[in-house]
């Protein structure tokens, strides 16, 4: 699997290789070495900080390409049994820098999202870095407050989250929503060693009703987020299936607990053009026991309907099948019995419909048949003589009147 191998999708690297010997990890490595590996390649080879040099970009490219096999646990086993093979169904799935997209491709970007494609975006250098370098801007952001505001693209926001063991112990929410529906990501960043802030989790937007939002539930309970690049992809694939699919992006959350302390969260302007507008809220699950409750009840459910598809997806595929056999068999015996039918017809019209006279056969023993009628209506007399008597009498009669008046004249 070291070997390199060509790749098909045009958003990843156009040779592939090892995704453990890019970050220069061991395979038993743990997901924070992973982690803290392609930050410092991430970082190294990013092209806001490599403009004059190509290769770097596709380092990048290459490197943000094998962390997003290994820090996806379900990618890395497939990757560890079977190699790229078992993982190239999923080659789509990869995040656009919109910082080094360019004008014209970041017009096309905005208008497939605008059109419901979901895009996924990677965060700036610029952020990351300054955030691990511990040279940003924090804001308090006190448990039960909001704070609205404007952040311009490709920047963030961050705000300090401070809990105390009570709190912690309950459990805290953080959400930001945006009424003007503006794309944004929600950040969360874990102290580094060197003092500075390490990205740890992030959410993106989603539209929910009439505004977008996102959030980040530590509940002391697995709790999970919705990847809806998941559905996008198997609707792409296969439309007819993709209601199948529409709970596999359901997918479990990397931290379920936050213990005392400060926090660092920030809201990043994922816009394409313009600044994204948010209102960005912390709470304390102490006062939301029972929706915590019915959170944790109804993920259980949706977990437990998505094994339930999965099956019936078997059985509907079966029985899809099943239906277009007896469909096409239906049309083939439709087809026999419109034929069958036609050929009766045809054998009852040989029946009805006269066939042409013929002079030297039939046709003449028609005309011996009617032309006795029709002679004897056109020529008295033949018909045995009786008409022929008639006129002889009348004849005689007449000539004897003839006579005898001619007698009684004389």
């Amino acid at each position: 699997m070291g070997m390199g191998s060509k790749m098909e999708g045009p958003s990843t690297p156009a040779i592939r290789r090892d995704p453990y010997e890019v970050l220069s990890v061991s395979r038993d490595s743990t997901d924070q070495e992973i982690k803290t590996a392609y930050r410092k390649l991430a970082l190294k080879y990013h092209p806001d900080k490599n403009a004059s040099n190509p290769e770097a970009s596709e380092l990048f490219k290459e490197v943000a390409y094998s962390y997003s096999i290994l820090s996806d646990p379900e990618k890395r086993r497939q990757y560890d049994s079977a190699g790229f093979e078992a993982l190239d169904a999923d080659s789509m799935d990869m995040e656009i820098d919109l910082s080094n997209l360019g004008t014209v491709n970041t017009v096309f970007a905005a208008l497939f999202s605008k059109l419901g494609v979901p895009i996924k975006t990677t965060i700036s250098a610029n952020v990351l870095e300054e955030a691990l370098n511990g040279t940003v801007t924090v804001r308090p952001l006190p448990i039960g407050t909001s704070v609205s505001g404007k952040v311009d693209k490709q920047c963030a926001h961050f705000f300090g989250v401070t809990i105390n063991e009570q709190q912690a112990e309950s459990g805290i929410v953080i959400r930001v929503t945006s009424t003007a529906q503006s794309k944004f990501k929600l950040l969360y960043f874990e102290q580094d060693v060197n003092g500075g802030y390490g990205l740890a989790l992030q959410e993106d937007s989603e539209k929910a009703g009439k505004v977008t939002s996102a959030g980040m539930y530590f509940l002391h309970f697995q709790v999970y987020r919705m990847d809806s690049t998941v559905n996008a992809l198997a609707m792409a694939k296969d439309p007819e299936g993709a209601f199948f699919k529409r709970l596999e992006g359901l997918q479990p959350c990397e931290v379920s607990e936050l213990k005392p302390g400060t926090h660092i969260f920030a809201v990043y302007g994922d816009n394409f053009f313009k600044t994204a507008s948010y209102t960005i809220e912390a709470v304390c699950a102490k006062s939301y026991e029972d929706t915590t409750q019915k959170l944790k009840d109804i993920e259980a459910q949706i977990l437990r309907k998505r094994n339930e598809l999965r099956q019936f997806e078997t059985e509907y595929r079966k029985a899809l099948a099943r239906y277009q056999e007896v469909t096409d068999r239906y049309t083939q015996e439709k087809q026999s019995v419109d034929e069958l039918l036609k050929q009766r017809d045809s054998i009852h019209s040989s029946f009805t419909i006269a066939k042409p006279t013929n002079i030297n056969g039939s046709g003449s023993n028609l005309s011996n048949g009617s032309s006795s009628k029709i002679s004897g209506e056109e020529s008295p007399g033949e018909d045995g003589g009786s008409d022929g008597k008639d006129k002889s009498g009348k004849k005689k009669w007449f000539n004897l009147n003839l006579r005898g008046s001619d007698k009684r004249l004389i």
